[in-house]
């Protein structure tokens, strides 16, 4: 045995694979935002690896020319799959990057902390959990939206009815009137 499966992959090339993912998972679950950002790179470039595991044997460019077979030739999808990987990796690195540099403007540290909610959460018990459903079914949802009323409603919008100041000159979305229109809009 070389070493290799059966397609000509390198079975060197599918443990890497493994390894990078595995280690990305880890990595991303720590509190710290580098380490989460190294494990998504991690995991990015393990994709890449199954992606180009995915393609299988090399081949000639896909261009088709026709002189060369189309068995000789390699698949060009994985390819554009390993470009589209490569750049929302490059996108979302540039995010968490972001991320890491408010956080340590802010605070000093990249590591997330918890807030009231989580330890509100990590405090309640299992027969809590019970009772949150039993509310929650003995309740009748009758409203289609969060904002029944008009007290509720967080936005509210005014017109010049509303308020002397404004001025309504915003364009309408009505058709404008013809030449041939007559005084009520009626076509002659």
């Amino acid at each position: 045995m070389n070493g290799t499966t059966g397609s000509g992959v390198s079975l060197v090339l599918i443990i890497v694979m493994a390894v990078l993912f595995a280690c990305g998972v880890y990595a991303m679950l720590e509190r710290s935002l580098t380490r989460v950002l190294i494990g998504f790179l991690l995991l990015g470039n393990a994709a890449n690896l199954l992606l180009l595991i995915v393609m299988g044997r090399p081949g000639v460019a896909p261009f088709f020319d026709g002189s060369t077979p189309t068995d000789e030739m390699s698949d060009p999808l994985p390819q554009v799959l390993t470009l589209t990987a490569i750049v929302i990796t490059f996108a979302i690195s540039a995010f968490l990057l972001a991320l890491i540099y408010r956080s340590w403007q802010l605070g000093q540290a990249d590591t997330v902390s918890d807030d009231e909610a989580d330890a509100a959460v990590r405090a309640r018990r299992v027969g809590d959990e019970a009772t949150m459903d039993d509310v929650a079914e003995a309740l009748t949802d009758d409203a289609t939206t969060d904002f029944v009323g008009v007290d509720t409603s967080p936005i509210t919008v005014l017109s010049s009815r509303d308020v002397a100041g404004i001025v309504d000159d915003a364009p309408a979305d009505r058709p404008a009137p013809r030449a041939d229109d007559g005084p009520g809009g009626e076509r002659s």
